[in-house]
């Protein structure tokens, strides 16, 4: 039979909560819509919204007990209900006292871009070695890292942990819950600017994720990025003695020696642990190319074998709205969507332009570019987006919509020929899209979060033959 995740005496010891009855969970839930069958269900309480309402649809749902600050209107008497004075708090504590009683080797990962993708292909390597548990999406924050933590299963070999950030002081004690053994951080770039006063006070909070390094562990850092230097005696600051880079630099200790990048997938040839590899991404772009260094450079650090792991990233498939690649039937045959709706900063969307200049439209279509705003770049936002007309003729962009502000006065500096349209927001720039795609078409979709950029993703898909 298997083990339970948490008994009511281990969730008490650990939250100090008072418990109406003994109870056992299986997992951890915070979404009343998604509880499973023996899942703790933990209360948050957001601005919107509060999940003691839901906790009676919760227990209806399966849930083995309820983790509230209240008992909850609706409760049968005889539920099994742990009061804490705080949820949140609560669900931190739970965090922290399963990895405290746990031994897997932790990573943790950060970085202003490539986090989820690296994080994916972490879970895919050490999976080939051993039993993995890692986020799932991009649940990185002060909610994610925990429930992350508090979903760990104790028989669990290795740990794979996404930690974001977009304001100062939020990564030093996420680092400090997870406790790795290696840190990872992909590269800092002007991403959430707007919160920062400077690219070097990113690095400063990126650099945070080396105070949670356990002693004797490891920092893994982008030899190829400006602020690599800066990170490496903050590393040394820290305490840290193993120190090992990545990049295209050949005095790397992981270093790239050659890649193939191709419209599907990319073929690489590196130096890791002193090792000669060969292996095989099923994604495209060069920032696949150069993360996979860091990851391997990762796991080697942990003790991992790299010629099993680097094998195993071919399994890995860009997520939904970051690169995944979509074949659609239209009227008069097929156009490909490049799906990056779930979030844009400058450096991604030179990557994801990459890519559209690598993949060659079918006969009779285009290269069409759809850009909504980049969010959170503070003062440097125009300059930031007017930098990208240049890569978008580089790309060799056949068609051209914008969405906000940012983005429509940048497209004021294309040739008029390139030109699609533009609008306030995706609402209305959607249908000016799906009117003027085609069949051979190929189109990349890319924005900030806050832009909703999926409408036009779910716009695009939804002109499926039969569909429209």
């Amino acid at each position: 039979m298997t083990e339970p995740l948490w008994t009511s005496a281990d969730a008490v010891t650990a939250t100090g909560g008072k418990n109406s009855r003994d109870w056992q969970a299986f997992g951890v839930s915070i979404d009343s819509r998604t509880v499973t069958e023996g899942d703790l269900f933990v209360a948050l309480k957001g601005d919107a919204f509060d999940g003691h309402d839901y906790a009676r649809d919760a227990l209806g749902g399966g849930a083995a007990a309820l983790l509230v600050e209240r008992r909850p209107e609706g409760v049968p008497a005889d539920a099994p209900v742990l009061e804490v004075a705080s949820t949140l708090e609560a669900l931190g504590k739970l965090g922290r006292f399963q990895r405290g009683r746990s031994r897997a080797k932790a990573i943790a990962v950060t970085g202003s871009v490539g986090k989820t993708g690296s994080k994916e292909m972490l879970r895919a390597g050490l999976s080939a070695l051993g039993k993995t548990h890692a986020s799932v999406a991009s649940f990185n924050n002060h909610i994610g890292a925990p429930l992350t933590l508090a979903r760990l299963p104790l028989d669990a070999e290795y740990l794979v942990s996404e930690l974001g950030m977009n304001h100062r002081g939020e990564l030093e004690p996420l680092a400090r819950m997870v406790q790795p053994d290696v840190a990872l951080i992909t590269t800092v770039e002007a991403v959430h600017a707007g919160h920062f006063s400077s690219e070097e006070e990113i690095a400063e909070e990126k650099a945070d994720i080396l105070l949670g390094v356990k002693e004797g562990g490891t920092a893994v850092l982008n030899r190829d990025n400006r602020h690599y230097a800066r990170l490496r005696e903050r590393a040394q600051k820290a305490g840290i003695r193993n120190i090992i880079s990545f990049g295209t630099d050949l005095a790397a200790d992981t270093c790239l020696l050659n890649a193939e990048l191709r419209r599907t997938d990319s073929l690489v040839q590196a130096i890791v642990a002193q090792r000669r590899l060969r292996y095989r991404l099923a994604v495209p772009g060069r920032h696949w190319v150069m993360n996979s260094l860091g990851v391997l450079a990762g796991i080697a650090a942990l003790g991992g074998d790299v010629a099993t792991a680097a094998a195993a990233l071919e399994q890995v498939e860009a997520p939904k709205g970051r690169g995944r690649q979509v074949e659609i039937a239209v009227s008069g045959g097929t156009l490909l969507l490049i799906d990056e709706s779930y979030n844009a900063s400058p450096p991604a969307v030179r990557a994801a332009l990459d890519v559209l200049a690598m993949t060659k439209p079918k006969a009779g279509g285009r290269r069409v570019v759809v850009l909504g705003d980049m969010l959170e770049l503070g003062d440097g936002a125009a300059e930031a987006h007017n930098a990208l007309a240049q890569p978008i003729e580089a790309a060799g962009a056949d068609l051209v919509f914008t969405a906000g502000p940012h983005m429509n006065r940048m497209a004021e500096k294309l040739p008029r020929a390139q030109l699609g349209g533009s609008a306030d927001d995706t609402a209305a720039l959607t249908p000016l899209v799906t009117a003027l795609v085609h069949a051979g078409d190929v189109v990349l979709v890319k924005g900030s979060l806050g832009m909703k950029m999926a409408r036009v993703v779910d716009a695009l898909l939804a002109l499926r033959t039969g569909e429209n």
